[in-house]
């Protein structure tokens, strides 16, 4: 078990994965930026003077992305990428954590989970009208 899974069991309170993002040199937590992933929401929370608190909804995660430069991945570090629907931001970055692809892993599960549970499963329209044929 990573030591960065906070809770087993997938409550809505509880906290799943609590990282925070590192500098890239070495991957020390030298930042004011952390990040809280719970089974229904994601919150970043950034700052130390003036502090800015930035929730998403799973069900609003649409489509997740891992990225790691070669520094992320000499020190195990990456980037996740969540593409959301939310209205304050459209894509939401977990920059220079731990255990990335697990995290990236679970949030693409949850949100799914979430969709699912909501009943907002996103679907594409692909209409008859788009379509060039001859009957």
């Amino acid at each position: 078990m990573q030591d960065n899974r906070v809770a087993e069991e997938q409550g809505t309170d509880e906290i799943v994965y609590k990282e925070r993002k590192r500098i890239l040199f070495f991957g020390l937590p030298w930042t004011f930026t952390k990040y809280r992933i719970k089974a229904d929401m994601i919150t970043c929370d950034t700052g130390f003077f003036s502090t800015e608190e930035n929730d998403c909804y799973m069900y609003k995660v649409q489509d997740v992305k891992l990225t790691a430069s070669l520094m992320e991945r000499i020190f195990k570090l990456g980037t996740v990428v969540c593409y959301t629907g939310d209205v304050t931001d459209k894509e939401l970055r977990l920059v220079h954590i731990r255990h990335a692809r697990e995290i990236k892993d679970y949030i693409f599960k949850a949100s799914e989970t979430a969709r699912l549970k909501r009943r907002t499963v996103s679907m594409q329209d692909i209409s008859a009208d788009d379509l060039d044929m001859d009957l």
